[in-house]
């Protein structure tokens, strides 16, 4: 469960999140839409105490995410899929998080499985990874600790079709048994394809929030709001 409540984050006279509400069930993938600069990263960097919020709240699992224990094994995070170090190995880069989570040193090669990387690129040195690899590998570490909570960041950047459709799975099959996901995306037809729940978010401030089958049926038209707050964003963005 992730539970959003009045959230503010402002930079000078800039505000990136403005005073948003939302709650991630568990069982569920909720997609997190929105064009790029409309909040969503920010949000997520909240969620896991990397952004301290103006004003408003983040908990994650009825806590805020600095004050469980572990956190990390609870809730897997991935931001920034290229924010892993280029000199190791895939298999050095897992080896060292579940070091530092405690886990088991064989959950290294069950989530290199679980993630489709071979071998042989578990081998090979993150420099030379695709952006594709590198999302997997994120992935694989966010799954590590066999958290009850996952918040990933843009995670089908860079995947292929079949990269795509297994990332669909993966992330259904963790709601189906229970778990709470978090998703954000710019696109509207990834997030249909996968989520169960929508916030769509632009200029900071959330446009549409509610299952998808509900919005549908009450008429709301998702790719039609989805342009106003695409171009919201962008004005915004020539006019800074």
């Amino acid at each position: 469960m992730i539970t959003i409540q009045n959230l503010t984050k402002r930079y000078g006279s800039f505000t990136a999140v403005d005073d948003i509400t939302f709650t991630a069930p568990p069982g569920s993938v909720t997609g997190f839409l929105g064009p790029n600069g409309a909040g969503k990263s920010t949000t997520m960097r909240i969620a896991v105490g990397l952004t301290r919020p103006t004003s408003g709240s983040v908990h994650v699992l009825g806590a805020n995410y600095r004050d469980l224990p572990n956190p990390a094994a609870r809730v897997g995070v991935l931001l920034d899929a290229s924010a892993q170090h280029s000199g190791r190995t895939g298999r050095e880069v897992l080896t060292l998080g579940a070091m530092t989570l405690g886990t088991p040193q064989n959950r290294v090669d069950q989530v290199l499985e679980q993630v489709g990387l071979t071998a042989r690129e578990a081998n090979s040195r993150v420099g030379t990874y695709s952006l594709g690899m590198r999302q997997r590998l994120g992935v694989g570490h966010a799954l590590l600790g066999n958290p009850e909570v996952l918040i990933l960041d843009e995670p089908a950047n860079g995947l292929d079709p079949q990269g795509i459709h297994w990332m669909r799975s993966l992330l259904r099959g963790f709601a189906d048994a229970g778990g709470t996901v978090l998703l954000s995306s710019h696109l509207l037809h990834e997030v249909q394809m996968i989520a169960d729940r929508i916030v769509m978010i632009g200029q900071g401030r959330i446009v549409a929030d509610g299952a998808i089958d509900q919005l549908l049926s009450d008429g709301t038209d998702l790719e039609t709001l989805f342009l106003t707050s695409t171009m919201s964003t962008s004005r915004e963005g020539i006019a800074a």
